[in-house]
Protein backbone atom coordinates (compact mmCIF):
# COMPACT_ATOMS: atom_id res chain seq x y z
CA UNK A 1 0.00 0.00 0.00
CA UNK A 2 1.90 3.14 -1.20
CA UNK A 3 2.50 5.54 1.67
CA UNK A 4 1.64 3.60 5.07
CA UNK A 5 3.44 5.08 7.33
CA UNK A 6 1.82 2.71 9.97
CA UNK A 7 2.76 -0.34 7.77
CA UNK A 8 6.16 0.73 7.90
CA UNK A 9 6.35 0.83 11.54
CA UNK A 10 4.54 -2.49 11.88
CA UNK A 11 7.64 -4.33 10.03
CA UNK A 12 10.22 -3.29 12.33
CA UNK A 13 11.83 -6.02 14.41
CA UNK A 14 9.56 -7.40 16.91
CA UNK A 15 6.20 -4.92 16.28
CA UNK A 16 4.01 -7.54 14.80
CA UNK A 17 4.82 -10.80 16.27
CA UNK A 18 4.43 -8.27 19.47
CA UNK A 19 0.62 -7.25 18.58
CA UNK A 20 -0.14 -10.51 17.22
CA UNK A 21 0.41 -12.03 20.85
CA UNK A 22 -1.52 -9.48 21.91
CA UNK A 23 -4.53 -9.54 19.74
CA UNK A 24 -4.45 -13.36 20.27
CA UNK A 25 -4.70 -12.52 24.20
CA UNK A 26 -7.64 -10.18 24.02
CA UNK A 27 -9.42 -12.59 21.41
CA UNK A 28 -8.89 -15.27 23.63
CA UNK A 29 -10.74 -13.28 26.62
CA UNK A 30 -13.38 -11.84 24.72
CA UNK A 31 -14.55 -15.17 23.39
CA UNK A 32 -14.46 -16.82 27.06
CA UNK A 33 -16.87 -14.20 27.75
CA UNK A 34 -19.55 -16.79 25.79
CA UNK A 35 -18.91 -18.74 28.86
CA UNK A 36 -20.01 -16.59 30.88
CA UNK A 37 -23.15 -13.76 30.62
CA UNK A 38 -21.79 -10.31 29.99
CA UNK A 39 -24.12 -6.82 30.22
CA UNK A 40 -24.23 -2.92 29.79
CA UNK A 41 -23.15 -3.17 33.80
CA UNK A 42 -19.69 -5.18 32.67
CA UNK A 43 -18.84 -2.33 30.47
CA UNK A 44 -20.01 -0.04 32.66
CA UNK A 45 -17.32 -1.50 35.28
CA UNK A 46 -14.51 -1.35 32.27
CA UNK A 47 -14.91 1.95 31.45
CA UNK A 48 -15.25 3.17 35.57
CA UNK A 49 -11.98 1.02 35.80
CA UNK A 50 -10.41 2.81 33.07
CA UNK A 51 -11.27 6.08 33.94
CA UNK A 52 -9.85 5.98 37.49
CA UNK A 53 -6.20 4.56 35.93
CA UNK A 54 -6.43 7.14 33.33
CA UNK A 55 -6.86 9.55 36.38
CA UNK A 56 -4.21 8.31 38.08
CA UNK A 57 -1.71 8.55 35.17
CA UNK A 58 -2.97 12.15 34.71
CA UNK A 59 -1.82 12.65 38.96
CA UNK A 60 -5.74 12.00 40.59
CA UNK A 61 -5.32 10.45 44.05
CA UNK A 62 -8.41 8.87 44.31
CA UNK A 63 -8.87 5.04 44.82
CA UNK A 64 -11.40 3.18 42.82
CA UNK A 65 -13.27 2.66 45.76
CA UNK A 66 -13.60 6.71 46.16
CA UNK A 67 -14.48 6.56 42.31
CA UNK A 68 -17.01 4.09 42.76
CA UNK A 69 -19.00 6.07 45.95
CA UNK A 70 -18.61 9.88 45.27
CA UNK A 71 -16.22 10.26 41.85
CA UNK A 72 -13.37 10.86 43.56
CA UNK A 73 -11.09 13.95 43.11
CA UNK A 74 -11.55 16.35 40.22
CA UNK A 75 -9.22 14.54 37.82
CA UNK A 76 -11.24 11.37 38.59
CA UNK A 77 -14.58 13.26 38.00
CA UNK A 78 -13.27 14.79 34.47
CA UNK A 79 -11.70 11.21 33.13
CA UNK A 80 -15.56 9.57 34.20
CA UNK A 81 -17.28 12.46 32.79
CA UNK A 82 -15.51 11.45 29.66
CA UNK A 83 -16.01 7.79 29.30
CA UNK A 84 -19.76 8.25 30.10
CA UNK A 85 -19.87 9.39 26.86
CA UNK A 86 -16.54 7.86 25.20
CA UNK A 87 -18.94 4.63 23.63
CA UNK A 88 -21.41 7.09 21.50
CA UNK A 89 -18.41 8.58 19.60
CA UNK A 90 -17.03 5.36 17.96
CA UNK A 91 -19.43 6.15 14.97
CA UNK A 92 -17.88 9.66 14.85
CA UNK A 93 -13.73 8.77 15.32
CA UNK A 94 -14.53 6.68 12.24
CA UNK A 95 -16.01 9.57 9.97
CA UNK A 96 -14.85 12.93 11.04
CA UNK A 97 -11.70 12.17 13.74
CA UNK A 98 -11.48 15.74 14.52
CA UNK A 99 -14.52 16.20 15.79
CA UNK A 100 -14.36 13.54 18.03
CA UNK A 101 -10.95 14.77 19.51
CA UNK A 102 -12.39 18.13 20.36
CA UNK A 103 -15.57 16.56 21.83
CA UNK A 104 -13.41 14.01 24.16
CA UNK A 105 -11.74 17.57 25.22
CA UNK A 106 -14.71 19.00 25.60
CA UNK A 107 -16.14 16.47 27.90
CA UNK A 108 -12.85 15.81 29.54
CA UNK A 109 -12.37 19.97 30.13
CA UNK A 110 -15.90 21.35 30.95
CA UNK A 111 -15.27 21.87 34.82
CA UNK A 112 -11.88 23.28 34.32
CA UNK A 113 -11.54 25.69 30.87
CA UNK A 114 -13.76 28.52 29.12
CA UNK A 115 -16.50 27.52 26.99
CA UNK A 116 -14.13 29.16 24.07
CA UNK A 117 -11.37 26.75 25.07
CA UNK A 118 -13.11 23.27 24.82
CA UNK A 119 -12.00 21.29 22.30
CA UNK A 120 -10.05 23.60 20.34
CA UNK A 121 -6.10 23.40 19.58
CA UNK A 122 -4.02 25.45 21.49
CA UNK A 123 -1.87 26.80 18.44
CA UNK A 124 -1.74 26.86 14.50
CA UNK A 125 0.64 23.85 15.11
CA UNK A 126 -1.49 22.15 16.84
CA UNK A 127 -4.46 22.39 15.12
CA UNK A 128 -1.82 21.06 12.33
CA UNK A 129 -0.83 18.22 14.04
CA UNK A 130 -4.40 17.00 14.95
CA UNK A 131 -5.43 17.26 11.03
CA UNK A 132 -1.86 14.84 10.22
CA UNK A 133 -3.38 12.41 12.76
CA UNK A 134 -7.28 12.57 11.73
CA UNK A 135 -5.44 12.06 7.70
CA UNK A 136 -3.85 8.93 9.13
CA UNK A 137 -6.77 7.43 10.86
CA UNK A 138 -9.10 8.04 7.34
CA UNK A 139 -6.48 7.12 5.22
CA UNK A 140 -6.37 3.23 4.13
CA UNK A 141 -3.62 0.79 6.14
CA UNK A 142 -2.61 -2.19 6.41
CA UNK A 143 -1.31 -2.16 9.99
CA UNK A 144 -3.36 -3.98 12.78
CA UNK A 145 -6.32 -1.96 14.70
CA UNK A 146 -3.86 -2.02 17.77
CA UNK A 147 -1.11 -0.42 15.98
CA UNK A 148 -3.44 2.36 14.90
CA UNK A 149 -4.38 2.77 18.15
CA UNK A 150 -1.29 2.70 19.85
CA UNK A 151 -0.09 5.44 17.74
CA UNK A 152 -2.98 7.77 18.44
CA UNK A 153 -2.36 7.58 21.79
CA UNK A 154 1.12 8.40 21.56
CA UNK A 155 0.98 11.15 19.06
CA UNK A 156 -1.96 13.07 21.25
CA UNK A 157 -0.45 12.17 24.18
CA UNK A 158 2.97 14.04 22.99
CA UNK A 159 1.77 16.68 20.81
CA UNK A 160 -0.40 17.78 23.80
CA UNK A 161 -3.25 19.74 21.09
CA UNK A 162 -5.11 21.00 23.80
CA UNK A 163 -5.10 23.46 26.86
CA UNK A 164 -5.05 21.19 29.12
CA UNK A 165 -6.17 17.11 29.58
CA UNK A 166 -4.23 15.84 26.93
CA UNK A 167 -3.32 12.53 28.87
CA UNK A 168 -7.31 12.08 29.45
CA UNK A 169 -7.89 12.29 25.95
CA UNK A 170 -5.19 10.47 24.69
CA UNK A 171 -5.96 7.17 26.53
CA UNK A 172 -9.71 7.78 25.74
CA UNK A 173 -9.04 7.81 22.28
CA UNK A 174 -6.81 4.77 22.47
CA UNK A 175 -10.08 3.04 23.55
CA UNK A 176 -12.17 4.65 21.61
CA UNK A 177 -10.56 3.05 18.45
CA UNK A 178 -9.75 -0.52 19.51
CA UNK A 179 -13.65 -0.09 20.07
CA UNK A 180 -14.18 1.32 16.10
CA UNK A 181 -12.20 -0.90 14.47
CA UNK A 182 -13.65 -3.96 15.73
CA UNK A 183 -11.16 -5.25 18.39
CA UNK A 184 -13.05 -4.43 21.31
CA UNK A 185 -16.80 -3.52 20.05
CA UNK A 186 -17.84 -4.18 23.78
CA UNK A 187 -14.76 -1.81 25.32
CA UNK A 188 -14.50 -4.72 28.02
CA UNK A 189 -10.47 -4.29 27.84
CA UNK A 190 -9.20 -1.93 30.13
CA UNK A 191 -5.96 -0.23 28.42
CA UNK A 192 -5.59 2.57 30.97
CA UNK A 193 -5.20 -0.03 33.76
CA UNK A 194 -2.68 -1.67 31.43
CA UNK A 195 -0.53 1.74 31.57
CA UNK A 196 -0.45 2.15 34.80
CA UNK A 197 0.72 -1.63 35.97
CA UNK A 198 3.25 -0.70 33.63
CA UNK A 199 3.83 2.91 34.58
CA UNK A 200 7.49 3.65 34.26
CA UNK A 201 7.77 2.12 31.26
CA UNK A 202 4.80 3.91 30.11
CA UNK A 203 6.17 7.04 30.70
CA UNK A 204 9.39 6.22 29.60
CA UNK A 205 8.61 5.43 25.99
CA UNK A 206 5.92 8.77 25.56
CA UNK A 207 9.20 10.51 26.28
CA UNK A 208 10.74 8.76 23.48
CA UNK A 209 8.26 8.74 20.97
CA UNK A 210 8.13 12.63 21.94
CA UNK A 211 11.54 12.89 20.47
CA UNK A 212 10.38 11.79 16.92
CA UNK A 213 12.49 9.33 15.48
CA UNK A 214 12.11 5.78 14.23
CA UNK A 215 13.81 4.60 17.39
CA UNK A 216 11.31 5.94 19.78
CA UNK A 217 8.39 4.82 17.70
CA UNK A 218 9.91 1.53 17.69
CA UNK A 219 10.32 0.99 21.38
CA UNK A 220 6.43 2.63 22.30
CA UNK A 221 4.93 -0.28 19.84
CA UNK A 222 7.08 -3.09 21.43
CA UNK A 223 5.54 -1.15 24.94
CA UNK A 224 1.94 -1.09 23.66
CA UNK A 225 1.76 -4.25 22.74
CA UNK A 226 2.59 -5.70 26.67
CA UNK A 227 0.31 -3.11 27.81
CA UNK A 228 -2.30 -4.29 26.23
CA UNK A 229 -1.73 -7.94 27.19
CA UNK A 230 -2.14 -6.44 30.61
CA UNK A 231 -5.20 -4.18 29.70
CA UNK A 232 -6.88 -7.33 28.77
CA UNK A 233 -5.98 -9.14 32.11
CA UNK A 234 -7.17 -6.12 33.95
CA UNK A 235 -10.76 -6.96 32.28
CA UNK A 236 -13.96 -7.29 34.72
CA UNK A 237 -14.45 -10.71 32.49
CA UNK A 238 -10.97 -11.64 34.13
CA UNK A 239 -11.28 -10.76 37.52
CA UNK A 240 -15.14 -12.00 37.45
CA UNK A 241 -13.82 -15.27 36.72
CA UNK A 242 -11.06 -15.27 38.84
CA UNK A 243 -13.88 -14.52 41.72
Amino acid sequence: MKDDPLARLVSLEGVASGFAAARDGIDVMLRDRGLRRTSPETTAESLLRGAHASAVLEGSGSSLGEVRESGGDEIAQDAVRLSTELLSLAPVVKQTPLQAFARMHALAAGGSLSPEELGRPRSAEASARLRRLADLLLAPTSAPALVVAAFVHADLATAAPFASHNGLVARAAERLVLVARGVDEKSLVVPEAGHLALRAAYESNLRGFREGRQAGAHSWLLYAAEAYAAGAEASPLRLDAAE
